[in-house]
């Protein structure tokens, strides 16, 4: 390839695929890889399990040692922040005020936690867990005798509720909707949950809402609830969920929609521009509809369809979307997207805590909540990719082998 150079602003996960994607395909010119953060790319899932709980340390997050990128030639400035784009002149302009200039341009800038509308949101012991720096500033606050009320019941709370727990917390948290995880998951999963970490010790508070946010001299002592309630609170987690980044790329003329839209190759409206990551809205296979995927696999599939845009080589085709999360010895694993079922089927025990739940939309297999059970997640990620007509019983019936139904269907 001629010597060109790409720049690539968002130092995550998506960030460092593309760059270690550009390297393994060949591609010999310059690479810039900027993050606003002070560390090397690291790995996030761990930051609300293993890293909080003081099972890893910051540099067995890191995804690749400084060594790797040194010896790749891979220039990281981290602790930059790119203040604008201009993709007429190729140039992007950092806060220093240094001009860079570049052939191919990534938008990898993932994405930022949602703040609480109340006064007092911004005291010192109220946090996100979002990188390393949260959790560094969350580890003092639990452990014994300490208070953590979480508000939000998505993964991040329920994980880090978890962990803290685990250590000894007294931890509360309290969720506006009806059921934890509502927007990701079934009524049933949402009631295994609920339960798991009421058996652990978790006060589970949901149709929940805080008004008031106590504090003084900007430390909070306890939160108020809408029923008049008051907590105790050594600290305060949000976890409310999160928001694509993707004001820098607006503000070049990149078109933006609740996320950068971009086609199948990770391509923007602007030739030579790429948005990969959580701040990226694609069409998702296989179900044609658009939207983000705020996962690792989704970085690091779109990291690498943005290297291959760039070198002009062939890729693979998308793989069938897949999540998982860890709360105490429980293994969700989660393969496509079940927001709109209109049926589902339960393989396995729940009583157990190891069963699968099959999802379905006019009876076509769309996803799969597979809780202690690997094999059914694999086995459902393969026919929600090819779109098999699986009838819904044989994947409840456990007499019926998977390794079976999958080469039947498949």
């Amino acid at each position: 390839m001629p010597e060109e150079s790409v720049l690539i602003i968002g130092a995550g996960q998506a960030g460092a695929q593309t760059a270690a994607s550009l390297r393994q395909g060949g591609f010999n010119g310059a690479i810039t890889l900027i993050g606003d953060e002070p560390t090397l790319p690291y790995q996030r899932p761990p930051l609300s399990k293993a890293f909080l709980k003081g099972d890893m340390t910051e540099t067995q997050l890191y995804l690749k040692p400084d060594e790797w990128y040194k010896a790749q030639n891979i220039n990281i400035q981290t602790n930059t922040k790119v203040l604008s784009i201009d993709t007429v002149r190729n140039t992007a302009k950092t806060q220093s005020g240094e001009a860079i200039k570049f052939d191919h341009l990534v938008f990898a800038t993932g994405s930022r936690n949602r703040q609480l509308a109340l006064e007092g949101a911004t005291s010192k012991n109220v946090f996100g867990l979002r990188g390393i720096r949260d959790v560094t500033l969350i580890r003092p606050h639990v452990g014994p005798g300490k208070n953590l009320v979480i508000i939000g019941a998505g993964y991040i709370g329920l994980e880090t509720a978890a962990v803290a727990n685990d250590l000894g917390t007294n931890v509360v948290v309290l969720e506006l909707a009806d059921r934890v995880l509502a927007r990701v998951t079934s009524t049933l999963i949402s009631e295994f949950y609920e339960n798991l970490h009421r058996e652990n010790g978790v006060d589970i508070r949901t149709n929940t809402q805080v008004s008031k946010i106590n504090e003084q001299n900007g430390i909070v002592k306890s939160i108020t609830l809408e029923t008049g309630e008051t907590l105790p609170c050594d600290s305060l987690l949000i976890g409310i969920g999160i928001l694509p980044n993707t004001e820098l790329a607006a503000d070049a003329g990149i078109l933006c929609n609740d996320g950068i839209l971009v086609d199948a190759n990770a391509r923007t409206n602007i030739p030579h521009v790429y948005a990969v990551g959580d701040c990226a809205k694609r069409n998702i296979t296989p179900f044609d509809r658009m939207g983000r995927l705020e996962s690792v696999h989704n970085a690091i599939e779109q990291g690498k369809q943005a290297a291959a845009g760039i070198l002009g080589t062939l890729q693979k085709s998308p793989d069938c979307p897949w999540f998982w999360s860890d709360q105490y010895n429980i293994k969700l694993q989660i393969a496509g997207l079940s927001t709109d079922y209109d049926n589902f089927v339960v393989r396995g025990s729940i009583t157990d805590k190891k069963f699968a739940v099959f999802y379905f939309k006019n009876s076509e297999l769309i996803a799969v909540d597979a809780i202690n059970s690997a094999p059914e997640f694999m086995t459902a990620k393969k026919l929600i990719l090819a779109k098999a007509a699986v009838p819904s019983e044989l994947l409840s019936d456990e007499t019926q082998s998977l390794k079976e139904i999958t080469t039947r269907y498949l």
